[in-house]
């Protein structure tokens, strides 16, 4: 995907303003349109050393060319262009299908539809292949994020292989009418988005390319069984999973990502997503690059890649590479179609679904910390002054007559107070700008977060201090911000993000050590100190359902040098949520943490996905004691910092 990345935009302009504001350019000469915008540079990579490329090359493909399969490059130059030319589309279905994709818009965010698709053996290869897993990725560069929105494959939508509707069936049935245009219509027409890459895998590459990995590590929430006996009431696939975090091979993460048998579409795209956020664990963690040529025969075999406008470039990858590399722990934002109904089909309203897109195109990088100070009493501070307290002046940096007094209207319809330079000077700024420029005062309070803020609002911009020069001092009414319009000003300003800040919650908790009674067998088997979760979720028990178990003991990694043990928790609305204690410290989970916090003595690692508190890490004595939240994070904040305030040591226990 070529998003602000190709042109320049990118990883210090978070919009958390934890970057500086200025553009980042990939390797590589910088457009020549562009020499008069103060910009980062990264520093060359050293000469003798190509790993360093191709571990961002991975770690793109990981993030941005695909959520199911993704995958590196490896080797020299030459080898690199052909990987990327191996990845672009070439297939007359796919070929096709680009056609209707839109073409990516330099120093924006892009989106990606991925379509991971089986065609099926024996009895069925003669029948159309299917959609299982439709995700769309949006990378944006400015707020440093990447988004995920998965689809219900039994979603009941009306299907386009054209201009009109061909049917209403279920969303994965478009693929059947009229392939990958067919999905990409449709789901083009359901979201209303702009698509500007298409990315097609088949689960058999799936497989190939875990076990190319080594594996995948990945959290498991609860056993999973089922053994097809042929019977029309258990026509389902096999599966044979144990709960607990471990190494998953390509066929076993195959059977947990695609598992529908006793849960719902819903949690079955939670486990998809969860997938997506492992394998990034993974390669930022522990890729080894003697795998890199067998890893990149493998995507090459089952991987194509298409662009709106034209083929897939080499420099696009590295570009995201780079974007990739730092983007931020809590960072990669999960959402999910809310209120849906699932019978034998799924169906969700229009208002639920775009406000699911909404979210999608609008991640906002201050939730989790807002939603963490929430969870623990804190204070929720806003970094940006409100609009009707910020006030503007606009000057004309592009030569586009008007363009000043336009986005003065535009913003003052947003609520910001907008002036205009003393003296009644012409808003007009010499020499053109390229990328619009946001200068703000630092005499006055909040106002760089007030640019940051402005920012989200008209990318791409960059952000710097208000420089003291003679010409910016005759323009400057006293605003807090001032505003230089460049050529990529397309005219227009985003509407102000919909923020809801958290409030404290009561943990929805109850006092229960009976899990002691489930680790006193274990407790002179593992080389570490047992935890009891004391606190326990108000309706959650031990999982004793049929076939399942609330505990398992177990190696963790082939070379057997750490164990695990697992808690596992059924909440009573078909969901599981667990405690994980071992000493492998090493874990790829634990490598992106969103916060560190010392409470009450106790230090505590925290893991958001966006506003969602998905698991809280305790490290003590050289071990980790992990609380895992369900897949569909339905656990409070509150009630996961509760759970994990309440482990105790299995000895204080009586």
């Amino acid at each position: 995907m070529r998003t602000t990345l190709k042109r320049g935009v990118g990883r210090g302009a978070g919009a958390n303003g934890n970057g500086n504001g200025k553009a980042v350019y990939p390797p590589g000469p910088a457009p020549a349109t562009v020499t008069a915008v103060t910009r980062y540079r990264q520093p060359p990579p050293p000469a003798t050393s190509g790993l360093g490329l191709f571990r961002r090359i991975l770690l793109i493909t990981l993030l941005a060319i695909t959520s199911l399969i993704l995958g590196a490059a490896g080797g020299g130059y030459l080898y690199t262009h052909q990987f990327v030319a191996s990845l672009r589309a070439h297939t007359p279905a796919v070929v096709k299908a680009s056609k209707a994709l839109d073409v990516p818009v330099a120093d924006r965010a892009a989106i990606a539809l991925v379509i991971g698709y089986d065609h099926r053996v024996g009895v069925e290869s003669a029948g159309p292949s299917r959609s299982d897993t439709l995700m769309l990725i949006r990378a944006d560069p400015q707020t440093k994020t990447i988004s995920l929105l998965s689809f219900p494959r039994d979603l009941r939508v009306p299907i386009y292989c054209g201009a009109t509707p061909s049917a209403t069936d279920r969303i994965n049935a478009a693929y059947a009418y009229c392939n990958a245009k067919g999905t990409l219509l449709t789901v083009k027409k359901l979201t209303g988005l702009p698509v500007n890459y298409l990315i097609t895998v088949n689960f058999h590459g799936f497989k190939e390319v875990v076990d190319t990995l080594g594996g995948i590590w990945m959290d498991v929430d609860r056993r999973y069984y089922n053994k097809n006996t042929g019977a029309s009431y258990n026509n389902y696939a096999n599966i044979n999973l144990q709960p607990g975090y471990q190494q998953l091979s390509g066929q076993e993460a195959l059977d947990f990502v695609r598992f529908r048998h006793t849960d719902s579409d819903l949690t079955r795209n939670a486990r998809q997503q969860e997938f997506v956020r492992a394998m990034k664990e993974q390669i930022a963690h522990s890729f080894s690059y003697t795998r890199i040529p067998s890893l990149v025969r493998t995507l090459t075999k089952n991987i194509e890649v298409g662009e709106g406008g034209h083929a897939l470039q080499l420099d696009q990858v590295i570009s995201y590479a780079l974007f990739a590399q730092g983007l931020p722990g809590g960072h990669l934002y999960q959402e999910k179609i809310a209120n849906v109904q699932c019978g034998s089909e799924c169906t969700a309203s229009s208002s639920d679904i775009q406000a699911a897109v909404e979210q999608f195109q609008n991640p906002d990088v201050q939730a989790p910390t807002d939603a963490n100070a929430a969870a623990l009493g804190q204070k929720v501070k806003q970094k940006a002054p409100p609009p009707s307290s910020v006030t503007v002046t606009v000057l004309n940096g592009n030569g586009v007559q008007g363009a000043a007094a336009n986005a003065s209207y535009l913003l003052a319809q947003r609520g910001y107070q907008t002036l205009t330079p003393p003296n009644n000077l012409d808003p007009n700024y010499t020499p053109p700008q390229f990328h619009s420029k946001i200068y703000y005062d630092p005499s006055q309070k909040r106002s760089k977060a007030a640019a940051v803020a402005l920012q989200n609002l008209m990318q791409p911009a960059d952000v710097t201090k208000l420089p003291r020069t003679p010409k910016m001092l005759a323009l400057d009414p006293g605003s807090m911000l001032m505003v230089v319009l460049g050529s990529t000003f397309d005219g227009t300003i985003a509407p102000l993000p919909a923020r809801v800040v958290p409030t404290h919650q009561q943990a929805t908790v109850r006092y229960d050590a009976g899990a002691a009674d489930l680790l006193r067998p274990y407790a002179k088997k593992v080389p570490f100190k047992l935890m009891v979760p004391t606190v326990l979720e108000r309706y959650s028990n031990p999982d004793t359902l049929p076939g399942d178990k609330p505990i398992a003991y177990y190696w963790m990694d082939a070379g057997r040098k750490h164990k695990g043990i697992r808690l596992v928790f059924h909440n009573g609305a078909n969901e599981f949520w667990g405690v994980q204690e071992t000493d492998f410290t090493a874990a790829p989970a634990l490598g992106d943490r969103s916060f560190h916090r010392i409470i009450k003595g106790r230090a505590y690692d925290l893991y958001y996905s966006g506003s969602h508190l998905h698991m809280v890490v305790l490290r003590q004595g050289g071990s980790t004691y992990w609380v895992v939240n369900t897949l569909l994070d339905s656990l409070s904040n509150e009630t996961m910092l509760g759970i994990a305030k309440g482990l105790k040591p299995l000895t204080s226990i009586h």
